[in-house]
Parts: structure tokens; sequence; C-alpha cells
């Protein structure tokens, strides 16, 4: 059963005091009977108090308030998560019974929003693909791993090309992307054949299989097959999310997903760092950030994860939502 220890730091500095920063973050693994959470240590500047809730996708979500004035505001979650290798669907109902059952979930809680696409000027370009890629006789299953594999050989894995708010027109337009543009057309794909797909976020815990977004922040789909539930697809990959793969959130988008966002009054000059080790030593036992995890030198292009760039960036935005002093 493998066992990951797996620091995520998120660093915001400001150019003049700040206050009343209040926060939401979804940084709590998901537990599961195939991922399970040993330890949490959850660290902010200020030890200001944490609400949780469980919201509408299931994902627990935290919030706070640092109302004191500071010029630094760090969230360093520290976790050791265990995670089981997940079956792989058997196709041993004939398909066109599970696709009659998949059609009767369009009407079905939750799974009415994970069918819902959305538009885009190449739509019905898409369409075409979509109906060529899926054989008659093929189960929701084989279909979802024959779309996880056109955008791993269609789409093209660039760094920077895209932001978090980049819409699917230009997405299409590029055939090129990262992990989270790559699951966003991976589930639009998916939901037009009347599967249900989910946005995830997460982490690739694994350094051995130069896998892209290892070791890093990271983002896939999930796809619902009948009689077996939602199976993990990681089409930047072209792979099942298994037992490698650590779930933090689920979602209809990025959006619903975001690791970290808030408001505060104050400057509206910042920086934003982020920062994640997997399966360091002794990444749990020393609360000296800089030392087993330096943001400065992760921070850079040349190491970053490009999902943790466009989430800055979209942290960023959503840090504009504020109050002059």
């Amino acid at each position: 059963m493998p066992e990951f220890e797996i620091q995520h730091i998120t660093r915001y500095i400001y150019e003049g005091p700040v206050r009343d920063s209040a926060n939401q973050i979804i940084l709590y693994p998901i537990k599961d009977l195939y991922q399970d959470v040993i330890k949490q240590e959850l660290i902010i500047s200020g030890n200001p108090p944490v609400d949780t809730y469980i919201d509408y996708y299931g994902n627990e979500v935290g919030s706070f308030t640092y109302s004191e004035r500071h010029m630094v505001l760090t969230i360093n979650s520290k976790i050791l998560v265990t995670t089981k290798h997940r079956p792989l669907p058997v196709s041993d109902i004939f398909p066109s019974q599970q696709w009659e059952d998949l059609k009767r979930l369009k009407y079905v809680v939750p799974y009415i929003d994970f069918l819902r696409q959305e538009y885009f000027d190449g739509i019905e370009e898409l369409k075409e693909i979509v109906e060529a890629e899926k054989l008659n006789d093929d189960t929701p299953y084989h279909v979802a791993l024959r779309f996880c594999q056109y955008v791993y050989e269609n789409f093209t894995y660039i760094k920077g090309v895209t932001t978090f708010d980049t819409q699917l027109d230009e997405i299409w337009k590029l055939k090129a992307g990262v992990c989270q543009d790559f699951a966003h057309i991976l589930a639009e794909m998916l939901r037009m054949v009347q599967i249900p797909a989910r946005y995830v976020s997460g982490y690739i815990c694994t350094s051995r299989n130069n896998m892209r977004g290892e070791g890093a922040t990271h983002a896939w789909t999930e796809a619902y097959i009948p009689d077996y539930g939602w199976l993990g697809i990681d089409p930047t990959n072209n792979c099942v999310a298994n037992e490698t793969h650590v779930r933090l959130a689920v979602g209809r988008n990025f959006a619903d997903c975001s690791p970290v966002k808030g408001i505060y009054k104050g400057s509206s000059g910042h920086k934003l760092e982020v920062a994640v080790s997997v399966d360091d030593e002794n990444v749990l036992n020393n609360n000296d950030v800089v030392e087993h995890s330096p943001i400065s030198a992760m921070n850079s292009a040349a190491q970053k994860n490009s999902y943790q760039r466009h989430l800055e960036i979209m942290q960023q935005q959503q840090q504009q939502q504020q109050q002059q002093q």
C-alpha cells in the first residue's frame, strides 16, 4: 500500500500591510476506500481558527480570516496519505445495457452537473471527432480510454501557452496546453456521449516514471462507469489515475477545485509563491519550510509545474477583489 508525504505551501507577500484576509482552502485530501489520510498538519500565519464544511461536490473545504495587519501570509499543508490500487472495470455487461444505464442519469443528481456541456465555437468539430472515436460495440470504459488517448496524441503539452481562464475555444484552436486544459477537453468529450465527467485536482506521487506533473499539483478527469463508479483518467499521461494519483478535490471544472482563494483589505500589490514537495524525508517532522521546500528555488519557471503557475494567476486575480484601506 503506497504511502506518500506531501507538503504544499502557498505564500503571499504583500507590498504593504494588509488585514482581514479571508480565504477558502481545499487542501484536504479525499478520504474513501482507496485513499486515506494518516496525518495532516495545517500551519497558517497568525494561527487563525479554520472552520471546515463539506461542499456540494463532497470536498472538505476550510475557511479562515487573518484579521491582524500582516505583510506575509503562508499556508503550509503537510500530509501523510496512503492509497490502494483500485481494480479496473470489468466489462461483463452488454455495452448496450451500460449505455442505457447512463441515459437514465441525465435527470439524476449529482450527475446532472457532470453532464452539462460548455458551448464553444469548435463544438461541432469536436462532436464529429467524438462520433468517429466512439465505436458502436464499445463499452463506456473503452470509450473513455479511447478519448483519453485521443487527447494525449492530438494535443501538445506546452507550458505557458494557456492560463487558468483560457476558454475551450482557445484550447481547441491551439491544440495545446497543460494538464488543466487536457482535463477540460476530455471532460467535454465524455459529456458529449452522456458519460458523466468531473474535474479532479491533486498530485502525482512518483519520481520514477517520468510522468508529466509528477511531484507537483496536477489535474485529470474522472468518468462515471456503470456498475463501477468513478474512474480516474489522466489524459496528460494517457493512463488510468490510480494509486500514484492523490486526489484533493472534484468538481465541474478548475473553479470548483481551486486549492486557495480569498480576498483582503489593503495594498493591491503582492507576490504569490507556491511550492509542492512529495516524498521528501522528514517533511512532516520539520517546520522549517524554507529548508525542505525552498520556495525561491521551486518557484522558478524551469522547475515549477505549469498547473501551479496557472493557479497562481487565478489566485492573483481573485485577490484583486479587495477593498482599499
